[in-house]
């Protein structure tokens, strides 16, 4: 009897509850479609469908996608009625047109990193004023902050025979580095080259390049005296990237003792041998090598004569390519260095020592020459 009681204040319970989900469903509006329907234009066309396309089918790499609105004419005079000549224009109605380029591009000679941006146009009858802004999320063009705009270009328009009722965004290929982006409206056509080979141009280095050469007047043979070329013949340089301590405690905690290290920054860093050198013992003859150390402890190192060239630092490298390697004690600096410093300094006859100086700590490879 107990049991049969407990179920049907339970149920009773339930009974009384509110139905919240049907709350919830009596306010729920969904939207009707749209005027102005949205719609997406792809470069090239067809990645759209990547997952019909085989895998070395070329155009399975979408490089620019535009999602727009697209109002229709309905007898109306569109440019310079509807859209007013010399009043910017959000390309289509609702939220402003937005266009992610997938790679880095050109337009109009700035240079755009891949990304998505916003566009505008400022219409005449003649040409429309294209601008690209990295401002996002705004709908129409009221308000928009204008020091956002990263491109201003001139694109001419042109008639076309047939009445477009529907804004569309298209694109017109012109060749593999190319593209036009193509604008359609009433009887107005507007198309909007694209470089889609870029020009990159890298800013300042953190870590700049820099480097050492032995003996060091070889660096300037054109300032030597015709009796001193001689002695000014390159016998060794070293390329390096020299990055900075920023506060940071080097040995032991960025670079961990046990790891190996490019001994720089950024590309590895490459010694070369203007003739055939003698380095622990092995005889390496003359070329251009990389140059790695890995760090044993904070009393030494060993330094790592390798081939594998050009890299990107010690990452997937192969120990088939080392050449020779060689422990180093090491040795506290006169000062502390910021930045990583290398000095090739002479050591007796016939012997060049390269230094590697950074924190507080240097090691010394003995390189003997000819």
């Amino acid at each position: 009897m107990k049991l049969k009681y407990i179920i049907l204040i339970i149920s009773l319970a339930f009974l009384g509850m509110p139905n919240v989900n049907a709350q919830d469903a009596k306010e729920l509006k969904f939207t009707e479609m749209d005027k102005s329907p949205m719609d997406a234009a792809h470069y090239p066309r067809r990645a759209a469908f990547k997952n019909y396309l085989d895998a070395d089918d070329p155009d399975r790499s979408l490089k620019i996608k535009v999602l727009y609105c697209r109002p229709s004419k309905k007898d109306r005079d569109v440019f310079g009625g509807l859209e007013k000549w010399g009043i910017d224009w959000r390309l289509g109605a609702n939220e402003a047109t937005e266009v992610t380029f997938y790679q880095a591009v050109e337009i109009g000679g700035t240079h755009l990193d891949a990304g998505t941006y916003t566009m505008f146009a400022q219409i005449y009858p003649s040409h429309w004023l294209l601008k690209i802004s990295s401002e996002r999320f705004i709908a129409g063009v009221s308000d928009r902050d204008i020091t956002k705009d990263v491109v201003s270009v001139s694109i001419p328009t042109a008639q076309v025979p047939n009445v477009r009722e529907e804004f569309t965004i298209g694109f017109q290929k012109v060749d593999d580095g190319n593209v036009n982006m193509v604008f359609e409206w009433d009887r107005t056509r507007a198309m909007l080259p694209i470089n889609l080979n870029a020009v990159s141009l890298a800013g300042p280095d953190k870590s700049p390049m820099d480097l050492v050469q032995y003996p060091n007047s070889s660096r300037f043979r054109n300032f030597q005296k015709p009796e001193d070329l001689d002695k000014a013949v390159a016998k060794v340089r070293v390329v390096y990237s020299r990055p900075q301590m920023k506060g940071r405690k080097i040995f032991g905690e960025m670079l961990k003792y046990g790891d190996m290290w490019r001994v720089g920054a950024n590309e590895t860093t490459e010694i070369t041998f203007f003739e055939d050198v003698t380095i622990n013992g092995t005889k390496v003859k003359k070329g251009k090598y990389g140059l790695f150390a890995k760090l044993i402890s904070a009393d030494e190192w060993e330094f790592i004569i390798h081939t594998n060239l050009p890299s990107w630092g010690n990452p997937n490298h192969d120990e088939k390519t080392n050449v020779v390697t060689m422990k180093a004690k090491t040795a506290k600096t006169p000062k502390t260095l910021e930045a990583l410093s290398m000095l090739l300094v002479e050591n007796g006859t016939n012997q060049v020592d390269l230094v590697v100086g950074w924190e507080n700590t240097m090691a010394r490879l003995p390189i003997m020459l000819k």
